[in-house]
């Protein structure tokens, strides 16, 4: 088994990684070249690490250098180790309840790999790793990362709604009374709404990166950050390239004077398309366009039934008002491996 280490701002992608996304039906964040955009604006740039047995591509990692708090702004240049101590994350950014680990198709001995990968780690990032923190992991891997002198723990959980639905109206009607009943006033009224311009789609060559880029900035730090999140608010620039995939949907809400009040992407992918950022303007600042959040809820499983995909991916927080929307917690786990039983 070979482990090599693959920087996206500036290293060539790793040959055969387009296939291997392909072939495991990995979500559009795993693309190599939206990688990079990610990890050029990132404090805590991520870095590719892909396993080879053959020639073959038979896992990736995406790897996050995450520095102390007291660390600079911003991350070090390409090719320069940190003199500062660090740790390793394991975690892919804005893909949240599905692990930053990967495997081909029918991979045999999970655990054998993630116990080389973890001894090729400290071999390629020097002496300043401290270890490595594994996030978002399902059962299966948390059972592979634990062990002696290891820490696994549950996390929030995500939310996930599985598909057994003909279509939206289908799914509101497994729903209470009261939330169907809101959900259908909702969807008529802004349908109905001559201040309020709905778009959605994929593609969209017509969302401005710097302005989307603030709206979530905006709403991050209205709502306050999550606890010991290492990730980075997306840049404009990567937002620009984002929006203008083809495999990513974006939903806007505007005034008629065209100012953006709201706006949800969604990952499209055959198995589990997945909803992503949401940010919104505060109500008072959105006259009376109020139920944009659910809305998009709508909207998504909607896509979901006419998609035929297995399920609806909502992500991690507000879960109780998620199970209302039909959504069950599907377990995570975080798992802490420090340097001294990497690998062992």
């Amino acid at each position: 088994m070979k482990f090599a280490f693959h920087d996206p701002r500036t290293d060539p992608a790793p040959e055969g990684w387009a296939e291997f996304t392909r072939t495991a039906r990995l979500h559009p964040v795993w693309d190599y070249a939206l990688m990079g955009f990610e990890a050029w604006g990132a404090r805590n740039p991520q870095q590719l690490v892909v396993a080879t047995d053959g020639g073959e591509i038979v896992a990736g990692a995406s790897v996050l250098v995450c520095r102390p708090r007291l660390a600079p702004r911003f991350a070090p240049a390409p090719g320069r180790r940190s003199l500062r101590p660090f740790w390793a994350e394991v975690y892919q950014p804005w893909l949240s309840g599905f692990p930053g680990i990967v495997f081909a198709p029918g991979f045999g001995d999970r655990g054998a790999l993630v116990r080389e990968f973890e001894r090729a780690l400290p071999r390629h990032f020097g002496v300043g790793l401290l270890g490595v923190l594994y996030r978002a992991l399902d059962e299966e891997l948390a059972a592979h990362v634990g062990g002696r002198a290891r820490l696994v723990r549950s996390s929030d959980p995500t939310a996930v709604l599985a598909n057994r639905f003909a279509s939206e109206e289908d799914w509101l009607k497994t729903l209470p009374g009261a939330r169907r009943g809101s959900l259908r006033r909702r969807r008529r009224r802004i349908a109905e709404d001559p201040g309020l311009v709905v778009r959605g789609g994929p593609g969209r060559d017509d969302v401005d990166g710097v302005e989307v880029a603030t709206l979530i900035r905006a709403h991050r730090e209205r709502y306050g950050k999550l606890p010991l999140d290492t990730r980075t608010v997306p840049s404009a620039g990567f937002l620009h390239w984002y929006l203008r995939r083809p495999d990513v949907h974006t939903l806007t809400y505007r005034d008629p004077e065209g100012r953006l009040l709201a706006v949800n992407t969604m990952l499209d992918h055959p198995d589990s398309p997945c909803l992503q950022h949401w940010a919104a303007l505060p109500l008072d600042e959105r006259g009376r366009s109020s139920g944009l959040y659910f809305d998009s809820y709508v909207r998504a499983v909607r896509f979901m039934t006419q998609r035929g995909a297995k399920e609806l991916s909502a992500g991690r927080g507000m879960g109780e008002l998620k199970q209302e929307l039909g959504f069950l917690p599907r377990s995570l786990y975080a798992a802490v491996a420090p340097r001294p039983v990497l690998g062992r």
